[in-house]
């Protein structure tokens, strides 16, 4: 398919135009033309990507391949949680969200004019996830936020696009770094006119220095978490780094009689959603455990619970875990609170004053099993 696009701009005939036409020789027009050969019909592609500096033809171009314009759409005033595919399976909108990285589950509580224009971004895409189109074109991809986290949120959704039907995605961006991480099918660079399909690689990797810590990093995760919980009893800290940037955190405590391990308090920066860091961080320290690599020097299998829909079902696909356990509710919560107090009076220690339980929700555990 060739595209040829021409925007016709006649010369103005004002003082100014006129003076600077002979300062720099314009001496016919100042048209924008742009010409491309791009056969996108001579194989099937799922994403691709328009790429190239700032008015070089980017927008002009999309519409002129595809017939449409990526204007955006109005967001509904409601939680971010209601407001994706309201009609829709509750299970496969926190699936989408998850999938983009936005797994910060007090984000989805938000309204959309309520987020970081990170999370909008995760979000917006969340949403084509959730409608599955046969097309879909999204203008300025990544271009109002962090690189950062552009990187890693390109990267989240084109795996999850794989993942999913047969429709077509197509990135308009004048950011090279993400052309990478969301590995299109093709790339259409407007700086001087050229298309080229592209063979389908892994994105750029990246190294997670994990590190035995204190209690210090704690209050940086916590605003994350899911669930606001008491501090865990003789918790030892484990914070994964990327080029020395805190990004993932865990505690690992022993249950009685030093036979298994519990890990709890998995949070993975909002930022870094979606790259897949939260489970291999989680695996690798229990893995730690499984071989005694702690400060008991016993080698213990680690149970996990989690409510977070999108963590159960990794966790349920992942080998390394078995799923042991799902309740529907949490326990009673007066009993818990009875059962800390005798503890606290055999082992001379204060009741926390509160318990475990009282909720509605469904708490999976799983056991790692390597």
């Amino acid at each position: 398919m060739k595209v040829s696009i021409h925007h016709r701009t006649p010369l103005p005939g004002s003082y100014r135009a006129a003076r600077v036409s002979s300062l720099f020789n314009i001496v016919e027009d100042a048209d924008f033309r742009l010409e491309i050969d791009a056969p996108l019909e001579a194989q099937p592609w799922r994403i691709g990507l328009i790429v190239g500096p700032s008015g070089t033809g980017k927008t002009s171009l999309a519409q002129a391949l595809f017939g449409q314009e990526a204007a955006p759409r109005p967001w509904p005033d409601l939680p971010l949680i209601d407001a994706l595919a309201p009609e829709g399976d509750f299970d496969a909108v926190t699936a989408a969200l998850a999938a983009v990285g936005l797994g910060s589950v007090p984000s989805w509580l938000r309204p959309f004019h309520h987020l970081s224009n990170g999370e909008q971004f995760r979000a917006s895409l969340a949403r084509i996830l959730c409608e599955a189109p046969g097309f879909a074109l999204v203008d300025e991809f990544t271009s109002t936020i962090d690189r950062g986290v552009a990187r890693i949120g390109a990267a989240a959704f084109a795996k999850a696009w794989r993942r999913g039907g047969k429709g077509q995605f197509v990135a308009v961006t004048c950011h090279e770094d993400v052309t990478d991480w969301l590995q299109p099918d093709w790339v259409i660079d407007t700086r001087d006119g050229t298309f080229r399909w592209r063979r389908l690689r892994r994105p750029p990797s990246l190294a997670l220095d994990i590190h035995q810590t204190s209690a210090a990093f704690w209050p940086g995760f916590e605003p994350h978490h899911y669930l606001k919980l008491p501090a865990m009893v003789a918790p030892i800290y484990y914070v994964g780094f990327v080029d020395g940037q805190p990004v993932a955190h865990v505690c690992f405590s022993t249950r009685p009689g030093l036979k298994e391990a519990r890990a709890c308090r998995l949070v993975i920066l909002p930022e870094w959603q979606g790259a897949g860091l939260g489970l291999r961080f989680l695996n690798e320290v229990a893995a730690l455990w499984r071989r005694g690599v702690n400060r008991y020097g016993k080698p213990m299998p680690t149970l996990f619970h989690t409510s977070h829909p999108g963590l159960a079902a990794a966790l349920r696909r992942d080998p390394l875990w078995a799923q042991v356990s799902a309740e529907l509710m949490g326990g009673c919560k007066a009993k818990s609170m009875a059962s800390l107090k005798r503890s606290a009076e055999q082992g001379g220690w204060k009741a926390p004053g509160s318990g475990y339980g009282g909720h509605f929700r469904a708490v999976q555990g799983f056991r790692y099993v390597e």
